[in-house]
């Protein structure tokens, strides 16, 4: 019996899930349109409507099991920063956070039996050294940006880059693991033993 699916296609979020003993029975990506040009839609609204979005275009084929899916995104003033379409938007999107706090943003949904649905919205402030054009080079060549919200991962080599950070570290990663795991034992979601003593050690 399917009792835990993660509606998601990122392996940062499968390997969180794992730091805390949880293992889901089926990872399926979520077959959505990821649309941000909502007007006025801001940014935690949009990380709120998205998670719930995947969610629930996964729960359709799993209407007993909980079900569980989020999205990151970045904003820095007024701007979203989503994932970077290519090198020259990862490029642009460095420059735009060197020197500066931006915030990260994770949306989190989970659906149970009888279509009882949660959500939680996490934020964590993050500010960045001021980068040299040689660092975003390096940065660019390296190939870590592609796939990531805001073109850096906190995990690797972006690690180097960051002065401060406000809030939940596994947000920046993409899932707060915090909020999962008060999310999924909303719904009774059983953990072991070595489940509970893993969470404890974070």
């Amino acid at each position: 019996m399917v009792k835990f699916v993660l509606a998601s296609a990122s392996p940062r979020r499968l390997s969180l899930l794992e730091q805390i003993g949880v293992v889901p029975d089926v990872v399926e990506p979520p077959r959505i349109i990821e649309r941000y040009d909502r007007q006025g839609e801001m940014p935690r609204q949009l990380a709120a409507r998205l998670a719930r979005e995947k969610t629930e275009s996964v729960y359709n084929h799993y209407s007993d099991a909980i079900v569980m899916g989020a999205d990151t995104l970045v904003s820095c003033g007024r701007r979203i920063l989503m994932k970077p379409r290519d090198e020259g938007q990862a490029r642009d999107f460095l420059y735009l956070l060197s020197g500066r706090r931006h915030r990260v943003h994770t949306g989190l949904c989970a659906i149970g039996s009888g279509l009882v649905v949660r959500q939680r919205l996490v934020t964590t402030v993050v500010q960045f050294k001021r980068l040299s054009d040689r660092e975003i080079e390096f940065y660019i060549d390296s190939g870590e940006w592609s796939d990531k919200a805001g073109a850096y991962a906190i995990q690797g080599r972006a690690g180097m880059f960051i002065r401060s950070l406000n809030g939940s570290y596994s947000n920046v990663v993409g899932l707060p693991l915090y909020e999962a795991y008060t999310l999924l034992t909303s719904f009774n979601y059983q953990f072991s033993a070595a489940t509970l003593k893993n969470f404890r050690k974070i």
